[in-house]
């Protein structure tokens, strides 16, 4: 069952790269020779950003629920995902890479308007110089 979830071209990634090309971004995919693998990677702006789903990177936030079925499994392989992204956000740091971390529920609004909302925070982070960042959705979780 899990050989079926995908980890790239998700929906959230999709929306990112689809959103920031149009606002005249350029970048490269899937890096593998950047820790962590960023999904989207701005040499030019020395930035990357990780389109994290909240499950699978146990954010906390009103979509993200531990399973009730097999916890000591789940939590030792959300866990081990949590300490494998703050790795490699160290690894990219100290090598001078600013890094942004999407959340798939920046996405999850009633209205296309809150998706774009994320996708101009972004393009203002990648413009500027401030240093890691992350983009979030709506903690009500009504989006």
């Amino acid at each position: 069952m899990m050989a079926a979830i995908k980890g790239r071209d998700t929906k959230p990634e999709m929306i990112v790269r689809r959103g920031l090309h149009r606002r005249g971004f350029r970048f490269r995919l899937h890096d593998r020779a950047l820790p962590g693998r960023p999904d989207l990677i701005f040499p030019r702006h020395r930035a990357v950003i990780f389109v994290h789903g909240c499950f699978w990177h146990g954010h906390d936030c009103p979509f993200f629920r531990w399973p009730k079925s097999r916890p000591e499994f789940w939590r030792a392989k959300i866990g081990a995902n949590i300490e494998r992204d703050r790795a490699a956000r160290t690894v990219l740091r100290a090598a001078d890479w600013r890094v942004l971390t999407v959340w798939e529920c920046a996405f999850r609004g009633k209205s296309p308007e809150h998706g774009e909302a994320a996708l101009d925070e972004a393009a203002a982070w990648l413009s500027g110089s401030s240093g890691d960042a992350e983009i979030r959705g709506d903690d009500s979780g009504a989006g």
